[in-house]
């Protein structure tokens, strides 16, 4: 028998922008892609509200958060913060 680890696959992960907070136990993460227009060739800017759950309200409104995907925790959220990460290069965990 080969040793298996017990990995739980591949989940997503994304960085945005917290642009709410006012939720308890939830955050809005507001996304941003990046893509080269198929037909016009002109690089596209794109951006996706995202719905996040943070246990212990660390987030505030304007962080830059990592944010990976989960089972789905309610009708909209299928997200939660992993870390908040601030300007000044230090992290607090989730």
């Amino acid at each position: 028998m080969t040793d298996i680890s017990q990995d739980r696959g591949h989940r997503k992960e994304r960085v945005g922008e917290v642009v709410s907070s006012k939720m308890q136990k939830t955050i809005v993460v507001r996304v941003e892609r990046r893509f080269r227009h198929p037909q016009f060739k002109k690089v596209v800017t794109a951006f996706k509200k995202l719905y996040a759950h943070d246990e212990s309200n660390l987030a505030k409104v304007g962080d830059l958060v990592r944010i990976q995907e989960t089972r789905p925790l309610s009708r909209t959220k299928c997200w939660r913060l992993m870390e908040v990460l601030n300007p000044d290069g230090s992290s607090k965990t989730a």
